[in-house]
């Protein structure tokens, strides 16, 4: 059975969940070759007290790691939210071949919200990207995450 975007991002959202238990804003990744999952990771920021250490960047270290390279050609990354400048900048630079995110992020979005990093021209690699994969849901974890941070 193919599995699909859908799949995927359902994965990214259970990451997303993990980061939520741990009090860090709920965003989850994960990296795709072949129909296998190849890292997968949440945000760590507060744990690690890493400005970097976002769900992006910990999964593409993880691939990384996990394949032997820093190319992630023919790789997907799913995440929950788009990602900001840093994120989508990594993106580029591990040659991943394609993104997919749920929910655009107007205050920090990379991949078209306030810019667009990933099909820059004039940069040495882009990538495809597909947004709004399971918006609704993705969207609808930071809001409950923000608003309970509120009511403490």
């Amino acid at each position: 059975m193919k599995k699909n975007d859908e799949y995927y991002m359902k994965l990214a959202l259970r990451e997303a969940q993990k980061a939520y238990s741990k009090a860090e804003v709920p965003i989850g990744a994960v990296i795709v070759r072949d129909e296998k999952v190849i890292a997968r990771a949440h945000n760590l920021k507060e744990k690690l007290q890493d400005p970097t250490a976002h769900a992006e960047i910990l999964a593409i270290k993880e691939a990384c790691s996990n394949l032997g390279s820093w190319r992630l050609t023919d790789s997907t990354l799913y995440v929950t939210i788009e990602p900001c400048p840093m994120c989508a900048g990594a993106l580029v630079q591990a040659r991943v071949e394609q993104l997919v995110f749920g929910a655009a992020d107007p205050k920090a979005g990379a991949v078209g919200s306030l810019l667009n990093l990933v099909d820059f021209a004039d940069f040495n690699h882009q990538l495809e990207f597909k947004s709004g994969v399971l918006e609704q849901e993705c969207r609808q974890v930071i809001k409950s995450f923000f608003a309970d941070l509120r009511d403490k």
